[in-house]
């Protein structure tokens, strides 16, 4: 079973900056893309960024220019930088990894329990 801890969340003013990670455990043979999803209350989940194995990254237009998405492979790890943060950036925060569990098996997403940003004005 695979497990994804995230950490980092938490209540910070507009304008500043916080730091998620996301560290996955267990029995798996690698990781494909690793991303970070958000969700507002009354708002369908999104897309925030993503990452490939090989380090290629895309951002949500809203946030470019103020996060940073990066990986450390050999610690099954994703990070979230995150700057210049505004109220509307408040959201649960999730990450996910797509898991090899097994020398040519398919990919599953496997996801984070959310962690809460929360960016006062």
């Amino acid at each position: 079973q695979v497990q994804l801890v995230e950490s980092g969340g938490g209540l910070v003013q507009a304008g500043g900056s916080l730091r998620l990670s996301c560290a996955a455990s267990g029995r798996m043979f690698s990781i494909n893309d690793m991303g970070w999803y958000r969700q507002a209350p009354g708002k369908q989940r999104e897309l925030v960024a993503g990452i490939t194995r090989g380090g290629f990254t895309n951002y949500v237009d809203s946030v470019k220019g103020r996060f940073t998405i990066s990986r450390d492979n050999a610690k099954n790890t994703v990070y979230l930088q995150m700057n210049s943060l505004k109220p509307e950036d408040t959201a649960v925060y999730y990450c996910h990894a797509d898991v090899i569990r097994s020398y040519g098996w398919v990919p599953s997403r496997d996801w984070g329990q959310g962690t809460q940003v929360t960016v006062s004005s």
